[in-house]
């Protein structure tokens, strides 16, 4: 008689710790991004302290945007999370250098786009990393 032994199915290893240490980061991210055009506009409606401030927290963003691709790092190699984040926050981490030296160089026909384009993109991460499809590990394991 033959007896069916139980197969025990390996688990899949998924991005756990990783994801919500990068859920975190990219959401702190988001907020500081957003605030960026608020302070700009007080500005331009005549708080002058508000550059101050924008020009603190441009400068802090550089300090999140490294944070975001150490982040990006551990999802990708120990979480096994999505290849294509690291170029991306790679990315966003220069978009951010050359943001604030156009910042400092007064090139706001530069600034102002790049801004507009940095944004854009911190709302996209900043969604798409609160999806299932951040969850599930590379190789479309479910």
């Amino acid at each position: 008689m033959d007896v069916l032994q139980p197969t025990t199915a390996r688990p899949t290893r998924r991005p756990r710790v990783s994801l919500w240490a990068l859920r975190f980061l990219l959401t702190g991210h988001l907020l500081a991004v957003l605030a960026q055009p608020v302070l700009a506009g007080r500005y331009l409606t005549g708080d002058v302290d508000a550059m101050e401030v924008h020009g603190l927290v441009g400068s802090l963003l550089a300090l999140v945007a490294m944070a975001l691709v150490a982040g990006a790092i551990a999802y990708v190699l120990v979480g096994r999370g999505r290849l294509w984040l690291l170029p991306v926050t790679v990315l966003v981490f220069l978009a951010e250098g050359f943001q604030i030296g156009a910042g400092h160089s007064r090139q706001l026909e530069l600034h102002v786009p790049l801004g507009v384009a940095i944004v854009v993109t911190a709302v996209l991460l900043a969604a798409w990393v609160w999806t299932p499809s951040a969850a599930r590990p590379r190789g479309g394991a479910r």
